[in-house]
């Protein structure tokens, strides 16, 4: 009888004890949990924190909006061949360029052997050849091509080779957006070419302007207006991209105004009312209303939409889009969703308008956020 109690007696403290050590193991695992809970929640209020700053001005689909003038001056790689002129040497008119296989567009890179830093010193080592065979080192395309010339005497008595170059050209565009956290820059909403050739120029380097506005030659049709302004002297900032989709850069000082605004892609932008974002009185930033039309939102290229000018103000000013409005942001929805492009020579109330998507996907990497 003592053995079967003792033996009751042990399965009982036996169970005490499992009792005991399962009760431990719950709480162990409970109090786990709910440090599991803890940090998740922390973790949690973390990232809501993180999306809250992605969503205001540090994003990167907030950017300041522009509308100021800017002025540029801007310096080619190479000398580009614009266009032939023969030689008239008094007795026959040749042209020695054409004739060795030159050709408008072709970049001359190098002459004798030395670099093509301008077009004077391009006329100058040729004027200077006395007859002799010049080597020409140019890039047409993606290829590099040596070509010789023998420039011949006019009835000047001056050696010419019969050739039209250009190394540099000056013009005034619009800010389209601005970030303050780089200081870079996106303005024209289109590249800066060659007025004779259409070729988009080779960038070597190029700085950025203020833009003191006198005045504005009014728009009609098939006479384009223009912005006239004198540009004021030292730079604010550096060209460092020249492309189709617009001119990129990086600014030493923030242009005027330029409130942080959302950017919209391709796909939101619809046909209808809008805003254009310009400077027509020196110093100050307007907003002008416009209608969206023919809007191709799978466009990657420029030319996106047509903007109709109907903002009775710019209207008597400008006759609609004029030169030096280039880059002028548009805004539909409260979203920046484009820049200013082109004006319509026979209608200048219409234009065309690049989406701000485009100008963003054609942005340097090392400008980018």
């Amino acid at each position: 009888m003592r053995t079967e109690i003792e033996t009751k007696t042990r399965v009982k403290r036996k169970a005490q004890r499992i009792s005991k050590r399962a009760d431990a193991a719950v709480k162990r695992l409970f109090i786990t949990l709910s440090l599991v809970t803890i940090i998740l929640n922390i973790f949690s209020a973390e990232v809501a924190a993180v999306g809250d700053l992605s969503a205001a001005k540090e994003s990167p689909m907030q950017l300041c909006v522009g509308g100021t003038p800017f002025g540029v001056r801007f310096f080619t790689e190479g000398v580009m061949v614009v266009g032939f002129t023969d030689v008239d040497t008094g007795e026959k008119q040749v042209n020695p360029a054409k004739e060795a296989g030159l050709l408008p567009k072709d970049i001359i890179l190098k002459i004798n052997g030395v670099d093509a830093s301008s077009a004077e010193q391009v006329i100058d080592t040729i004027s200077k050849s006395n007859g002799k065979t010049v080597t020409i080192l140019i890039k047409r395309g993606s290829t590099e091509k040596t070509i010789t010339i023998t420039p011949v005497k006019d009835k000047s008595g001056v050696y010419r080779a019969g050739i039209w170059i250009r190394d540099s050209t000056a013009g005034i565009g619009t800010v389209t957006f601005y970030n303050p956290k780089t200081g870079a820059f996106a303005g024209l909403g289109h590249g800066i070419c060659d007025t004779d050739t259409g070729e988009l120029m080779p960038l070597l380097r190029g700085t950025i302007t203020k833009v003191t506005l006198s005045g504005i030659t009014k728009g009609v049709a098939g006479t384009p207006g223009e912005l006239r302004g004198c540009f004021s002297a030292g730079k604010i900032g550096t060209l460092v991209s020249n492309t189709y989709s617009g001119v990129y850069g990086v600014l030493t000082q923030r242009p005027a105004g330029g409130e942080f605004i959302e950017l919209a892609s391709r796909d939101k932008v619809k046909n209808g009312p809008a805003k254009i974002r310009c400077t027509l009185k020196d110093g100050v930033v307007g907003e002008y209303d416009v209608v969206l039309s023919d809007v191709k939102n799978k466009d990657k290229n420029g030319k996106s939409f047509v903007i109709v000018v109907t903002d009775p103000e710019l209207l008597e000013m400008t006759g609609g889009i004029v030169q030096g409005m280039s880059g002028s942001p548009v805004i539909q929805d409260g979203k920046l969703v484009g820049a200013v492009t082109h004006v319509m020579i026979n209608d200048p109330k219409c234009g065309y308008g690049i989406f701000i998507e485009n100008m963003i996907d054609n942005m340097p990497e090392m400008l980018k956020w």
